[in-house]
């Protein structure tokens, strides 16, 4: 399913200033647990030989979890933990960026926002001045999974709704899991859109298209624009929302607990030191039974290193290709849920999960 509009080429869309070319980039967003960081693997995995991408990755948790996704892909990766990267009128997005387009001379740069960010915001950034003479802004994607149409919790939050409205792609992600029923909503979502989406797709596994990626970008009426800037996290300190990407264990200290709360959401996440495993079997039991939004973990454990992606109980494992923690620069676990968490409780059940000496 999709329009007729028909993407420009990576030649004939690139524009210039001062004789240097534009970098072409593209915002990959929606809401928690769609499949973003799956869907921009794939990307780079059938990207051109010979281009250099790079990919700035947000996240709501203070442990960054998606760059430990990203670390074997053939990309430059940079993480913005911690919050939503448009905040404090972008400073930490503009921070990182500038850092890996200096360092990385990209020829193409993907942007991750978390979940519950705004992209308005992100977009404003990215368009005003000097990244105007920078980056040639292309078609937002933004990812749906169709079953969550139907869910009020879905549909009545601002920032689902306004990540679907910014869209020049619509992508109805996870497609094998959801019924007749659920693809009708996504087509009578799309179909209410005035003017038209450029493109809408339905997909499995974040299977997108490069094609996909040059469609023109618009400007697209939002309904709460000002929503995002109401609900910011006030939790943090100012200096630790300006740039907080280079979270590290403390030297000596086994694992540190990081917490965050905002828009109605709460995450704990801990790291730990490379060496320390973790039984896997009882790992997938305990992140099984867990009935939280989203819980995502890389973790080094006794049948190698694995990662763990739950949403709402349900959990997909995947062997990483890391051969052993002389390879893992540390093990690391996000919890993030719309009510408070029980964090010693937490604490204590993953504790118990090692098997190392130290439990």
């Amino acid at each position: 399913m999709s329009h007729p509009l028909i993407p420009a080429t990576s030649s004939s869309a690139s524009g210039t200033s001062a004789g240097r070319p534009l970098i072409p980039t593209n915002i990959i967003t929606g809401f928690l647990g769609v499949g973003k960081t799956t869907a921009i693997r794939h990307l780079l995995a059938i990207k051109p030989a010979d281009e250099v991408w790079s990919v700035l990755v947000n996240e709501f948790g203070e442990i960054g979890i998606d760059g430990a996704l990203l670390k074997d892909v053939n990309a430059h990766v940079r993480e913005v933990p911690g919050g939503c990267i448009c905040c404090v009128a972008g400073l930490p997005m503009k921070m990182a960026l500038n850092m890996l387009i200096a360092k990385t001379k990209p020829d193409r740069i993907l942007i991750e926002p978390t979940g519950l960010g705004h992209p308005e915001e992100i977009i404003n950034t990215l368009t005003g001045e000097y990244y105007d003479s920078v980056l040639d802004l292309r078609a937002t994607i933004t990812l749906v999974d169709p079953r969550k149409l139907s869910d009020e919790r879905y549909r009545t939050n601002a920032n689902f709704n306004d990540q679907i409205a910014v869209a020049d792609v619509l992508v109805a992600n996870k497609s094998d899991l959801t019924a007749p029923a659920d693809h009708l909503n996504f087509e009578e979502l799309v179909a209410r859109f005035e003017p038209s989406k450029a493109a809408s797709f339905s997909v499995n596994q974040g299977q997108l298209q490069l094609a996909w990626l040059d469609y023109p970008r618009t400007v697209h009426q939002l309904a709460h624009p000002q929503h995002h800037a109401a609900g910011r996290n006030n939790r943090l300190q100012p200096q630790r929302e300006l740039y907080n990407a280079a979270i590290s264990l403390p030297e000596g200290d086994e694992f540190l607990r990081r917490e965050n709360a905002g828009q109605g959401f709460y995450s704990c996440g801990w790291m730990f030191q490379p060496q320390i495993r973790f039984d896997f079997n009882q790992v997938f039991g305990w992140l099984s039974g867990l009935q939280l939004v989203r819980a995502k973990a890389v973790l080094n454990t006794d049948q190698g290193v694995f990662m763990f992606n739950a949403e709402q109980g349900v959990l997909s494992v995947n062997q990483l290709p890391i051969d052993s923690e002389l390879d893992l620069s540390d093990s690391r676990i996000e919890l993030i849920d719309d009510r408070e968490l029980a964090i010693g409780e937490l604490e204590a059940l993953l504790m118990a999960t090692r098997i190392d000496a130290a439990k």
